[in-house]
């Protein structure tokens, strides 16, 4: 790959559901892999429609090479009935999210791999390999990743081509069990096709939503034989967004730790941080939390027990956190989090089965309850932190924050076999 002056987003064949093989399009979208709650939110999905795309990005079967067969086995299959469908041209898609005053748009590709994209986050090995595994045997992009990048702010280039897009009727419009009203159009015209190529190319972008797709994306590329940068397989399905026009909205990721009880979490601290009990309200605690300066956590056994953690001991932070960084990242509460309490106080393998990231904090608090462990409770990090950070080529701890409103998975697809262009 050459091309690394700006970044290529490049029409494709959507595959999307036909409308009239589902019960609703509501039924068979759902939220990102990573996002569902398992194993209640598979189970939710997958009867809400035989056909929910969570059969092919959740898979469940005891050998994992049996689920990435099985995910490929049901594409194929739903194929061949007419349930998803292929695209005639290939098309840029203009994608509209709206919920009470949110409003996002943007534009789905699939984006060169070679452009200037900046990540913010570490990524787990093991689950890039089970997503690249996945992809490979689907021979599919299942769900666009979320990269924001800032235009002028005006309705000038690719913006222009969106607002003016959207005054079309859309090819698909539903609103999803959250409240988001979606709405999808195509672009095919060679000139609006061409404005934006003409925009985007002066333009970098930074992941806000889906480091590990991104890394599979790459993982795939430089694993398929013969692959050439005109391949299929040199770019990855994307949704781009101007956050100039579009402001994202940032919030936290929260930590379980189903086998740290609350009692042992705080008979361990040893004077690491200062503790408090807090009212038995969770909005009262998250209050309390957003309002508290410095680094601060909540701790959480079930709904009606919380504890306020802040005032880390700072011979502890100097020992404890790594001095090669700039003191922006040293200060993350994602880094006195995992660099102090997790590595040094509580010593918690960072491991699927140790460390559950959950993204909504009454989830989070309901699945410690039922577990017997511990919810970390995180305050939101600002997209201009995280920006600042990735410019300067420095990752945050992974999950560090959730950028949203995330795109539903199941509106549009991407193919990367032969039947694609």
């Amino acid at each position: 790959m050459t091309r690394t002056d700006g970044l290529r987003l490049l029409p494709f064949r959507g595959l999307r559901y036909a409308p009239d093989r589902v019960s609703s399009l509501t039924a068979v979208t759902s939220p990102p892999y990573d996002v569902v709650v398992r194993p209640e939110g598979v189970r939710h999905l997958e009867t809400a429609d035989p056909y929910n795309i969570v059969r092919l990005i959740l898979p469940h079967a005891v050998d994992p090479s049996t689920r990435h067969r099985q995910a490929a086995d049901t594409l194929r299959h739903w194929r061949r009935e007419g349930v998803l469908t292929q695209d005639e041209r290939p098309a840029l898609y203009v994608y509209e999210q709206r919920g009470g005053e949110v409003l996002q748009r943007g534009l789905i590709g699939a984006l060169r791999l070679d452009g200037p994209v900046l990540p913010h986050e570490d990524v787990i090995a093991e689950v890039v390999e089970d997503r690249a595994a996945l992809m490979r045997a689907a021979a599919a992009n299942f769900e666009p990743l979320l990269l924001s990048y800032h235009g002028q702010g005006t309705a000038t280039g690719a913006t222009a081509v969106i607002e003016r897009v959207v005054h079309r009727a859309p090819l698909l419009a539903t609103t999803t069990e959250d409240g988001f009203a979606h709405r999808l159009w195509a672009v095919t015209d060679p000139a609006d096709l061409a404005a934006i190529d003409d925009d985007l190319a002066c333009r970098q972008a930074l992941i806000a939503d889906g480091h590990h797709r991104w890394a599979t994306y790459q993982r795939l590329y430089e694993q398929q034989p013969g692959a050439t940068p005109a391949s299929p397989w040199a770019s990855g399905l994307v949704l781009l967004v101007d956050t100039a026009r579009y402001p994202l909205q940032v919030r936290a990721i929260h930590r379980v730790l189903p086998h740290l009880p609350l009692v042992k979490a705080l008979a361990g601290l040893g004077g690491a941080f200062r503790v408090r009990p807090l009212p038995g309200e969770l909005s009262a605690a998250l209050d309390a939390l957003e309002e508290t300066p410095g680094n601060a956590f909540v701790l959480a056994e079930g709904p009606d027990t919380f504890h306020l953690l802040d005032r880390p001991d700072p011979e502890l932070l100097d020992r404890t956190i790594r001095t090669d960084r700039p003191e922006t990242w040293r200060r993350l509460d994602a880094t006195v989090l995992h660099s102090v309490l997790l590595d040094e106080v509580w010593r918690i393998p960072d491991d699927p089965s140790h460390i559950s990231y959950l993204h909504h904090t009454e989830a989070a608090v309901e699945q410690a309850g039922r577990h017997g462990g511990t919810a970390v409770l995180m305050r939101a990090t600002s997209e201009e932190t995280v920006r600042q950070l990735a410019e300067h080529g420095v990752t945050m701890p992974r999950k560090s924050t959730s950028f949203g409103p995330k795109p539903a998975t199941g509106l549009v697809l991407r193919t990367l076999d032969d039947t694609e262009n």
